[in-house]
Protein backbone atom coordinates (compact mmCIF):
# COMPACT_ATOMS: atom_id res chain seq x y z
CA UNK A 1 0.00 0.00 0.00
CA UNK A 2 1.61 3.57 -0.66
CA UNK A 3 2.31 5.85 1.96
CA UNK A 4 -0.55 7.75 3.61
CA UNK A 5 0.19 11.27 1.93
CA UNK A 6 -2.01 13.51 4.16
CA UNK A 7 0.43 12.87 7.26
CA UNK A 8 4.06 14.31 7.80
CA UNK A 9 7.08 12.71 9.57
CA UNK A 10 5.17 12.95 12.81
CA UNK A 11 2.14 11.81 11.93
CA UNK A 12 0.40 14.83 11.69
CA UNK A 13 -2.55 15.87 9.12
CA UNK A 14 -1.45 18.15 6.48
CA UNK A 15 -2.35 19.19 2.79
CA UNK A 16 -0.61 17.37 0.58
CA UNK A 17 1.64 19.92 -1.74
CA UNK A 18 0.53 19.82 -5.30
CA UNK A 19 2.67 22.95 -6.77
CA UNK A 20 4.67 20.78 -8.59
CA UNK A 21 2.70 18.33 -9.86
CA UNK A 22 1.48 18.64 -13.57
CA UNK A 23 -1.67 19.89 -14.47
CA UNK A 24 -3.74 17.55 -16.46
CA UNK A 25 -7.05 15.83 -17.57
CA UNK A 26 -8.33 14.35 -14.56
CA UNK A 27 -12.10 12.73 -14.04
CA UNK A 28 -13.85 10.42 -11.50
CA UNK A 29 -16.68 8.49 -11.63
CA UNK A 30 -18.79 7.62 -8.50
CA UNK A 31 -22.08 5.46 -7.69
CA UNK A 32 -24.36 5.22 -4.98
CA UNK A 33 -27.83 4.06 -4.33
CA UNK A 34 -31.23 4.54 -2.12
CA UNK A 35 -32.62 1.74 -1.20
CA UNK A 36 -36.53 1.86 -0.75
CA UNK A 37 -39.82 0.64 -0.54
CA UNK A 38 -41.43 -0.12 -3.68
CA UNK A 39 -44.67 2.33 -2.78
CA UNK A 40 -41.84 5.11 -2.30
CA UNK A 41 -39.90 4.30 -5.16
CA UNK A 42 -43.79 4.91 -7.36
CA UNK A 43 -44.05 8.40 -5.62
CA UNK A 44 -40.30 8.81 -7.36
CA UNK A 45 -41.42 8.00 -10.84
CA UNK A 46 -44.87 9.23 -11.00
CA UNK A 47 -43.39 12.44 -10.09
CA UNK A 48 -45.92 12.73 -6.94
CA UNK A 49 -43.72 12.99 -3.88
CA UNK A 50 -45.32 15.42 -1.78
CA UNK A 51 -41.89 17.80 -1.33
CA UNK A 52 -41.80 17.79 -5.73
CA UNK A 53 -39.55 16.78 -8.15
CA UNK A 54 -37.02 14.19 -5.98
CA UNK A 55 -34.25 13.23 -9.17
CA UNK A 56 -34.23 17.09 -10.13
CA UNK A 57 -33.45 18.27 -6.46
CA UNK A 58 -30.99 15.59 -5.89
CA UNK A 59 -29.31 16.40 -9.11
CA UNK A 60 -28.84 19.46 -8.13
CA UNK A 61 -27.56 19.11 -4.52
CA UNK A 62 -25.05 17.04 -5.91
CA UNK A 63 -23.76 19.62 -8.00
CA UNK A 64 -23.83 22.10 -5.72
CA UNK A 65 -22.23 19.49 -3.10
CA UNK A 66 -19.14 18.62 -5.64
CA UNK A 67 -18.31 22.37 -5.75
CA UNK A 68 -18.12 22.56 -2.12
CA UNK A 69 -15.82 19.64 -1.44
CA UNK A 70 -12.78 21.61 -0.38
CA UNK A 71 -15.53 23.23 2.37
CA UNK A 72 -16.64 20.00 3.62
CA UNK A 73 -13.33 17.83 3.53
CA UNK A 74 -10.76 19.29 5.62
CA UNK A 75 -7.70 18.20 3.18
CA UNK A 76 -9.27 18.63 -0.20
CA UNK A 77 -8.14 21.40 -2.54
CA UNK A 78 -10.32 23.68 -3.71
CA UNK A 79 -10.55 22.97 -7.33
CA UNK A 80 -11.60 24.32 -10.54
CA UNK A 81 -14.34 22.07 -11.96
CA UNK A 82 -14.92 21.80 -15.57
CA UNK A 83 -17.68 19.15 -15.14
CA UNK A 84 -20.48 18.05 -12.68
CA UNK A 85 -22.99 15.62 -13.82
CA UNK A 86 -25.68 13.65 -11.75
CA UNK A 87 -27.46 10.74 -13.31
CA UNK A 88 -30.78 9.09 -10.83
CA UNK A 89 -32.47 6.25 -12.14
CA UNK A 90 -34.74 4.59 -10.79
CA UNK A 91 -34.16 0.90 -10.56
CA UNK A 92 -37.53 -1.32 -10.14
CA UNK A 93 -36.28 -4.52 -10.34
CA UNK A 94 -34.19 -3.71 -7.36
CA UNK A 95 -36.31 -0.99 -5.27
CA UNK A 96 -33.43 1.72 -5.69
CA UNK A 97 -32.48 4.83 -6.96
CA UNK A 98 -29.06 4.59 -8.78
CA UNK A 99 -26.84 7.49 -8.69
CA UNK A 100 -23.89 8.06 -10.82
CA UNK A 101 -21.85 11.22 -10.62
CA UNK A 102 -19.06 12.45 -13.07
CA UNK A 103 -16.49 15.02 -12.50
CA UNK A 104 -13.49 16.90 -14.18
CA UNK A 105 -10.73 19.16 -14.12
CA UNK A 106 -7.38 20.10 -15.87
CA UNK A 107 -5.12 20.76 -12.55
CA UNK A 108 -2.37 19.25 -10.50
CA UNK A 109 -5.04 17.28 -8.04
CA UNK A 110 -7.53 14.18 -8.82
CA UNK A 111 -11.86 15.18 -8.41
CA UNK A 112 -12.28 11.51 -6.58
CA UNK A 113 -13.65 13.40 -3.65
CA UNK A 114 -15.74 15.98 -5.52
CA UNK A 115 -17.70 12.86 -7.40
CA UNK A 116 -18.03 11.18 -3.99
CA UNK A 117 -19.38 13.82 -2.13
CA UNK A 118 -21.71 14.29 -5.46
CA UNK A 119 -23.26 10.93 -4.80
CA UNK A 120 -23.16 11.33 -1.08
CA UNK A 121 -25.24 14.43 -1.24
CA UNK A 122 -27.49 13.22 -3.86
CA UNK A 123 -28.73 9.97 -1.88
CA UNK A 124 -28.75 12.48 1.07
CA UNK A 125 -31.45 14.30 -0.57
CA UNK A 126 -33.40 11.69 -2.22
CA UNK A 127 -33.87 10.47 1.36
CA UNK A 128 -34.38 14.15 3.07
CA UNK A 129 -37.33 14.65 0.53
CA UNK A 130 -39.25 10.84 0.86
CA UNK A 131 -38.49 10.40 4.74
CA UNK A 132 -41.79 11.74 5.57
CA UNK A 133 -43.45 8.03 3.92
CA UNK A 134 -39.92 5.82 4.33
CA UNK A 135 -37.94 6.13 7.09
CA UNK A 136 -36.40 2.77 6.13
CA UNK A 137 -34.59 4.12 3.41
CA UNK A 138 -30.66 2.64 3.22
CA UNK A 139 -27.95 4.59 1.50
CA UNK A 140 -25.30 2.41 0.57
CA UNK A 141 -22.70 0.91 -1.75
CA UNK A 142 -21.07 4.64 -2.32
CA UNK A 143 -17.83 4.41 -3.91
CA UNK A 144 -14.91 5.32 -6.95
CA UNK A 145 -15.83 3.29 -9.96
CA UNK A 146 -13.57 5.20 -12.32
CA UNK A 147 -10.50 7.76 -11.80
CA UNK A 148 -8.41 8.72 -15.03
CA UNK A 149 -5.60 11.45 -15.26
CA UNK A 150 -2.79 12.03 -13.11
CA UNK A 151 0.47 10.57 -12.09
CA UNK A 152 -0.88 6.74 -11.11
CA UNK A 153 -3.05 7.14 -14.18
CA UNK A 154 -6.30 4.96 -14.47
CA UNK A 155 -8.43 3.17 -11.95
CA UNK A 156 -11.55 1.15 -12.72
CA UNK A 157 -13.26 -0.48 -9.83
CA UNK A 158 -14.10 -4.45 -11.20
Amino acid sequence: MADLTHFDASGAAHMVDVSEKAATFRRAVARGSVRMAPETLALVTAGTAAKGDVLGVARLAGIMAAKRTADLVPLCHPLPLTKVSIDLRPDHENGTVEIEATTATTGPTGVEMEALTAVSVAALTVYDMLKAVDRGMVIGNIRLALKEGGKSGRYEAK
